[in-house]
């Protein structure tokens, strides 16, 4: 058996203009669109590495609300040999965003073949089509298909 597992944490940001937060990133000969986070490190547990992720990311502090979704399926990753599991976190930003945003999809800077732009859609325009990967889309499908989103967050 040559492949191995591959762990990776994502949060599904809601502002509070009812927008959720997609991250545009070009990276590996690819582009993409998907929700923010990332790989787990080693010795690092889920939380710990979202945290990480947004902090990264958007130089901002989270707050995880709770969980999502995580994948039940067998998902092969897009970008090697890896079986991807992938789990997902409703989030809420602690402190103001610091990353680049537009309103444009792939508005990335022309000379850099590393690079990452996020956008706000709103809650009831994002399509599951908006979203490149599969197990995005499987994340989406579940929380969209909750009786109560919890999309009403308080400052």
């Amino acid at each position: 058996m040559s492949g191995y597992f591959n762990i990776r944490v994502y949060g599904i940001l809601i502002n509070e203009n009812q927008e959720v937060l997609i991250s545009d990133e070009r990276e590996y000969g690819m582009e993409f669109s998907k929700f923010p986070g990332g790989g787990l490190e080693y010795g690092e547990g889920l939380s710990a590495g979202l945290i990480r992720e947004f902090k990264e990311e958007c130089d901002v502090e989270i707050e995880i609300l709770r969980h999502v979704h995580t994948t039940d399926v067998f998902i092969k990753s897009a970008f090697n040999d890896s079986q991807v599991l992938a789990v997902y976190y409703l989030v809420r930003n602690r402190t103001p965003l610091r990353c680049r945003f537009s309103t444009e999809v792939f508005d990335f800077e022309a000379d850099r073949a590393i690079d990452q732009v996020f956008r706000w859609i709103p809650v009831g325009k994002l399509k599951e089509s908006d979203l490149t990967f599969e197990m995005d889309r499987i994340a989406w499908r579940a929380f969209v298909s909750e009786k109560s989103h919890g999309f009403h967050f308080l400052p």
